[in-house]
């Protein structure tokens, strides 16, 4: 497969990865950060659930459409699972100081 593959599954991985928090806290009723929304104020449930389908489906096109994904061989286990942790880190140290602020 081409290298280029590995970066797009890498990348198709982070959106796959930015879309759970958001559409998690979207469907469960609860406002939570969103691009669209100014920084002092959370974004609305359905502008979270919207912003989540968005990265799902931005992580589907790339899996699909730039070389095909095979779960188990090294190379595209490696490259999607560090997509997903560089991704869950930056977003957890992102995240982490929403707890600490009042945002509301």
């Amino acid at each position: 497969m081409p290298w280029i593959a590995y970066i797009a599954h890498f990348i198709a991985a982070a959106f796959l990865t930015n879309g759970v928090p958001h559409f998690v806290n979207g469907v469960s009723g609860r406002s939570f950060r969103s691009p669209f929304a100014p920084r002092a104020k959370l974004g609305s449930p359905t502008a979270n659930v919207v912003w989540g389908w968005a990265n799902f489906l931005i992580a589907f096109l790339l899996f699909a459409n730039i070389g095909p994904l095979y779960i188990g061989t090294p190379g595209d286990t490696i490259f999607v699972a560090a997509g997903m942790l560089v991704t869950g880190i930056v977003l957890a140290r992102i995240f982490e100081g929403q707890s600490r602020y009042s945002l509301a």
